[in-house]
């Protein structure tokens, strides 16, 4: 497999791995604080829960980035992918 097919694939897993992990602990944060997420209609509790899950969401792929750029920063001679920064 091609080195920058490979980086880019670890890049893309990494970045779900942090979204889906970040949103599943916004899930289990608002289930514990008592804001039903699948309530009918939109509630307080209900649009608190929404907004738990997609905070906490981005905060698990920023986290990945921040990874990804620590991880894949001793490999300067190599493109970073999509994510030069």
């Amino acid at each position: 497999m091609d080195a920058q097919l490979n980086r880019m694939l670890k890049q893309g897993i990494s970045d779900a791995v942090g979204f889906v992990g970040g949103a599943l602990s916004g899930y289990w944060l608002s289930h514990f604080m008592g804001w039903d997420l699948f309530a009918d209609g939109y509630s307080g509790t209900s649009i608190m829960g929404i907004l738990a899950v997609g905070l906490c969401g981005g905060a698990g792929l920023h986290l990945a980035r921040m990874w990804q750029k620590a991880h894949f920063a001793k490999d300067d001679a190599k493109s970073n992918g999509p994510y030069k920064n």
